[in-house]
């Protein structure tokens, strides 16, 4: 009898990134899709970098995950919206990811985000394989029970809303809204919740990132603000010591000035007082 190839031989027969397609032939769905994705990483690039200064992570943008090997081979696939994977190499063989491939990889995404488009039944579907049509398995099953995703994240702008789960026991869980009504991820340190605001010249609910205090995450616009704000207050705050240093010396100038007006007045009267024959040292109270 033959035995099984071992992992690391079958492993090679299989196809990587490179080698399975990047698009499922799909539009996006709607114009935030994109700015809402940037919004998110820009954000938290700071706190990423900062975790992981070596770099080694990746951020997925409507991107595919393979989790399975089916023919057509994008049926093997699910894309969110956004996720995010510690402790990977950015590219690999210095190329840019075409997807993320879980039987190269074996480090299942952090957290993975979806933005509703429609009514939301696409990204809570838990359809499983054996009551599934045509190889498509709900979404929601996918990330719990197949690639177990410790973080789901459905975020829906029409109505300004964020539902969260966190995998406990193979299962989802919804997370409750802490007194912010926000939905705290501990392992990144961040909180999640909506914004309503303008960005990218639309005014909207975005989906934005808090640090555990409460303080929200800065996109480059923001930051550039704040740094010129924090700029101006400095400017203001050097000006206004240059002002109290001038009116100190002003105020001193004022004191000598004043101080030597009475000398000189002591010393003409002590002047007149010697002209009259009086000693001004021998007189109380001079």
């Amino acid at each position: 009898m033959t035995s099984a190839l071992p992992a690391t031989q079958v492993s090679l027969t299989l196809p990587d990134h490179t080698q399975l397609p990047e698009s499922d032939g799909t539009f996006v769905k709607n114009f935030q899709e994109h700015p809402q994705s940037i919004l998110l990483t820009e954000s938290l690039r700071p706190v990423l970098e900062q975790r992981h200064p070596d770099g080694q992570y990746c951020i997925g943008q409507d991107s595919g995950i393979y989790w399975r090997l089916v023919d057509p081979p994008e049926k093997g696939a699910e894309s969110p919206d956004w996720f995010y994977v510690p402790n990977v190499p950015p590219t690999l063989d210095g190329k840019l990811r075409r997807s993320y491939v879980l039987w190269k990889e074996y480090v299942a995404p952090l957290i993975a985000i979806e933005f509703v488009s429609g009514d939301g039944s696409e990204e809570r579907d838990r359809t499983p394989p054996s009551q599934s049509e045509g190889n498509r398995v709900g979404k929601f099953w996918v990330y719990e029970k197949a690639i177990r995703i410790p973080y789901y994240a459905i975020y829906e702008a029409e109505k300004a809303q964020v539902e969260v789960y966190h995998l406990q026991d193979d299962t989802y869980q919804p997370i409750a809204a802490n007194e912010r009504g926000h939905y705290p991820i501990p392992p990144l340190g961040i909180e999640l919740g909506i914004w309503q605001g303008r960005y990218q010249n639309a005014e909207l609910a975005w989906l934005r990132c808090w640090d555990g205090s409460g303080n929200l995450l800065l996109h480059g616009e923001e930051q550039a603000i704040q740094e010129r704000q924090r700029a101006e207050q400095e400017r203001q705050r050097a000006e206004q010591e240059q002002q109290r240093a001038e009116q100190e010396q002003q105020r001193a100038e004022q004191e000598w000035q004043r101080a030597e007006q009475e000398r000189q007045q002591r010393e003409r009267l002590e002047m007149f007082l010697r002209s009259q024959g009086f000693d001004p040292d021998k007189l109380p109270n001079f």
